[in-house]
């Protein structure tokens, strides 16, 4: 089949050529000392640094960004939901204490607009950047008839690594230890298919709409970028003993902080050491949802929780005000079983 047929059928072999050719300089900007391929090959190739680890154990994840794509979508904006998929990976790779490597993505529509995908994939690309890994390769593939026209899928797949000693799988936590929060730039990319029934269908609200009290757009707003921890745990990581890490992601803390937790122990959360992101309550409100279904549900704006002794609180929260990371003292582990008890 030649060229032309090709594109015929719905394949346009140019139009992809076009966006590796659009976004080589950003994924150059990703680069390690460590990576060895180009754009363009087979497969992205990486070299371990075997003489800096002893035993090294390689994390692996992988994610997408759900239907948070659909608000991208209605409001016609792509750079921020590459961020998303960087950072839904590299998030639960930190948490085993690991440092992310390299990553890889996966961009999937029914025809390639190129101006779309080389927003999406330097999104992606400032997304690495942050959390210090390789973007060393990835498949843009257009299938006709898969996919409505003007969307697409994302997902991605990341690799880091570990001491064997030091990963942090929170069998160390201890009835006293202190859960301390961080603070999420919002929604990030969780539960869109319960928002958007709330807000677009129930409220009948609309990408353009701007709520009381808000100098964004609802689409701006939804779409504002999860925020990527790797750089304010590695950072504790140098001084201070994590006891466990947790990505709270869909589910909420209810559901996320417990898979960190030892048998003896439970979790109690102070919901009046933090405020949540006004963006919370509207939802709450507007979708008529009980305190205990949000924290069930979103991540009521802390995106993720350590676990210190008492003597490293104060050191810790220092480390993360220098880096000008919000965090507050939200709970203490105790003794007992069961689920997360709010207080």
């Amino acid at each position: 089949m030649s060229q032309n047929a090709y594109k015929k059928s719905g394949v346009d072999i140019e139009a992809g050529n076009q966006v590796v050719r659009a976004i080589q300089p950003w994924v150059k900007s990703t680069r390690r000392p460590e990576v060895l391929s180009g754009l363009g090959g087979f497969s992205g190739l990486f070299a371990l640094a075997s003489k800096k680890y002893k035993h090294p154990v390689l994390v692996s994840g992988t994610d997408g960004v759900g239907t948070k794509l659909r608000v991208a979508f209605l409001a016609g904006r792509h750079d921020t939901v590459g961020i998303d998929l960087v950072a839904m990976c590299v998030n639960d790779i930190i948490v085993s204490g690991a440092e992310p490597l390299f990553f890889l993505d996966y961009f999937a529509t029914g025809k390639l607009l190129p101006e779309v995908a080389v927003e999406v994939i330097k999104g992606i690309s400032v997304g690495c950047h942050e959390a210090g890994c390789a973007l060393i390769g990835g498949e843009t593939a257009e299938m006709p008839a898969s996919y409505p026209p003007g969307e697409y899928d994302l997902a991605g797949f990341s690799v880091g690594v570990v001491e064997k000693k030091k990963i942090i799988d929170g069998r160390k936590i201890r009835p006293k230890d202190v859960l301390i929060g961080l603070a999420s730039s919002g929604l990030h990319s969780n539960a869109f298919s319960l928002l958007r029934h709330i807000l677009f269908e129930k409220a009948a609200l609309t990408v353009d709409d701007t709520l009381p009290g808000f100098s964004k757009s609802l689409g701006e707003e939804l779409l504002i970028p999860t925020r990527i921890y790797v750089k304010a745990i590695k950072r504790l990581l140098r001084r201070i003993d994590l006891k466990g890490v947790a990505h709270i992601t869909g589910g909420g803390i209810t559901d996320n902080l417990p898979r960190i937790l030892p048998r003896g122990v439970a979790a109690e959360i102070k919901l009046t050491h933090w405020d949540p992101p006004a963006i919370f309550k509207i939802l709450q409100e507007k979708g008529a949802l009980e305190t205990e279904e949000m924290l069930a549900t979103f991540n009521m704006g802390i995106g993720m929780i350590v676990v210190v002794s008492p003597n490293e609180v104060k050191p810790a929260l220092g480390i993360l005000k220098r880096l000008r990371q919000k965090a507050y003292v939200i709970g203490v582990i105790k003794e007992g079983e069961g689920p997360v008890v709010y207080a």
